[in-house]
């Protein structure tokens, strides 16, 4: 769902309940939405996997990164990594990926942004603008995608739920992928994601790694309350300092309960915690 999306249900909200309030966000600049927020799930998730990497004392840098998918988060994912001096190697849709081994940079996303935001195209054409690129169809009976086929640092699952399976895994962790950071929900099977733990892979679970589309969707609420609008600036600050806090939380949390490193296990607990402590403190048990 993009904007245009978000448009017409806020339109139909104000016509049906003839008021204008904050019960959507992704909203247009004009009429209450947030800078930052088409970009914060791409944004926060390279945020997470910049915290996974401090726990290594290492940085995004030079990184070589796999990112699936070629709308919103992948977009933003890929911008930043950008930003941050990671070196992005591919982009998928339906039909298949493109793999750039001179790196996606900033004039090739402006690239894929018009084709796949203005034009609607198919990231296929990608390859008939820059020729040093490959794509690599679809094709269901493989049994894998190619695209986590490649050998890289990183990887931001960002298309789809169960976009990789046990095989995917295998690969990934077999091509030196160190650090896994879904930015699509639920992208890895749950045989994967055992996989992804076990060869200690550093892994940021959706519910976790993901969670800057929603958290800048409260900071969109909380402008609308107060009648206000943040720079650009002002809200990626926020975000940035939300999603460390949010790994702390799961790092600190796997550590306490005896399994260090397991951010899988670190999400569940702090989340199941947070609310059972609060339903504690209102007396709801």
């Amino acid at each position: 769902m993009g904007g245009r999306e978000i448009g017409f249900l806020f339109g139909q909200y104000k016509r049906i309940r003839n008021e204008f309030t904050g019960v959507l966000t992704g909203k247009g600049l004009n009429w209450g939405g947030s800078l930052i927020r088409p970009e914060a799930t791409g944004y926060g998730c390279v945020y997470f996997a910049e915290e996974m990497l401090k726990t290594r004392k290492e940085t995004l840098e030079g990184k070589l990164c796999l990112v699936s998918g070629s709308g919103n988060v992948s977009q933003y994912t890929i911008e930043k990594l950008l930003q941050l001096g990671a070196k992005p190697v591919t982009a998928s849709d339906s039909d298949g990926a493109i793999y750039d081994p001179d790196g996606i940079n900033h004039e090739k996303l402006s690239w894929i942004m018009e084709l796949k935001n203005a034009k609607r195209g198919r990231i296929r054409e990608y390859t008939d603008q820059f020729k040093k690129a490959i794509f690599m169809p679809t094709d269901l009976k493989l049994g894998y995608n190619p695209l986590w086929n490649i050998k890289a640092d990183c990887a931001f699952p960002s298309a789809t739920q169960n976009e990789i399976n046990a095989k995917d895994a295998t690969n990934l962790i077999n091509n030196g992928v160190k650090v896994v950071a879904e930015g699509a929900n639920m992208p890895s099977t749950l045989e994967a994601t055992k996989l992804f733990l076990e060869a200690k892979v550093l892994y940021g679970p959706a519910k976790a790694a993901n969670a800057g589309g929603v958290a800048t969707s409260g900071l969109e609420m909380s402008q609308n309350s107060a009648r206000l609008n943040w720079t650009r600036e002002e809200v990626d600050d926020r975000l940035h300092k939300i999603m460390i806090a949010i790994h702390k939380t799961c790092f600190e949390t796997a550590e306490t309960y005896g399994t260090p490193g397991n951010l899988v296990n670190g999400a569940n607990i702090g989340g199941f915690l947070k609310v059972a402590n609060a339903m504690l403190d209102q007396g709801l048990v």
